[in-house]
């Protein structure tokens, strides 16, 4: 696992075991979850880029590792019962709860648990050929770890139940016409592509609005219009006593670039 802070504050986070095709494992997802700790809780850090080294960005779990960490070699120890410990402690929707934004640049192969979390991230961009693929039903699973509540709100019913289903591969410009990237580039120009539009939310977002939006949009999901609105009143109010609304203003009028204040602990 590489960990990197860029300017104006990007954190990127890249999975580096490319001999396996950055498969998920335990080893792997301990790291991961320590960098997204580190990236949540570091005030310098106002956006988080995920990203893999190699020809893939995580090519769902590892089955065939011989280190005894992989899938595989868990379920032959375990009867399968301990799920967690084949896996990994959290569940991919907990991407939803980290209060910065989370950009998948999907550098390659992006499958089952794998496309499960790149799913949970915020924002989505691909290499053009990228090859993505649920694969659960091809491998006698089910659909896992919140896919089946994901899927439908990016793509629709229908999309979801389809790709669930056939367990088909499909590649990076089907994923952007069915909704699930925002952008496909060539491949060389991904880093380079994807860090600028972090770069340029990190420079003019206020962080305190970016977590509290993150708690709205994922938070209101199964909600009422009615409550929603409600929530979103209270929440504007206390928006109005932040600093950042002045600043956000007043940078605008002036026509410079604001300068948001970091989040703090206590913040939302």
């Amino acid at each position: 696992m590489r960990y990197e802070v860029r300017d104006p504050g990007v954190a990127v986070v890249t999975f580096d075991r490319p001999e396996r095709l950055n498969t998920w494992a335990r080893d792997i997802s301990s790291g991961f979850y320590a960098a997204i700790d580190r990236a949540d809780a570091d005030p310098d850090v106002r956006v988080i880029v995920w990203t893999g080294n190699g020809r893939a960005f995580c090519a769902g779990a590892d089955l065939g590792s011989a280190s005894g960490e992989s899938l595989g070699a868990g379920l032959q120890k375990t009867d399968g019962t301990n799920v967690s410990r084949l896996v990994g402690e959290r569940h991919p929707y907990f991407l939803t709860t980290v209060r910065k934004p989370i950009i998948a640049a999907i550098n390659g192969a992006c499958v089952g648990i794998g496309l499960t979390h790149a799913l949970m991230c915020d924002i989505r961009f691909a290499a053009a050929g990228a090859k993505f693929n649920t694969a659960f039903a091809r491998r006698g699973l089910i659909a896992e770890y919140g896919i089946s509540w994901i899927l439908p709100r990016l793509a629709g019913w229908g999309v979801a139940t389809e790709l669930l289903l056939s367990g088909r591969t499909f590649r990076a410009e089907e994923a952007h016409r069915l909704g699930l990237v925002h952008d496909v580039v060539p491949a060389e120009e991904l880093t380079e592509h994807t860090l600028a539009y972090a770069e340029d939310i990190a420079r003019n977002c206020a962080p305190a609005s970016l977590a509290v939006i993150k708690q709205q949009l994922y938070g209101d999901a199964m909600d009422g219009v009615v409550d929603v609105s409600a929530r979103a009143e209270k929440l504007m109010h206390e928006s109005l006593r932040r600093p950042d609304v002045i600043e956000g203003i007043t940078s605008f009028i002036e026509k410079r670039q604001p300068a948001f204040p970091p989040l703090a602990p206590s913040d939302p």
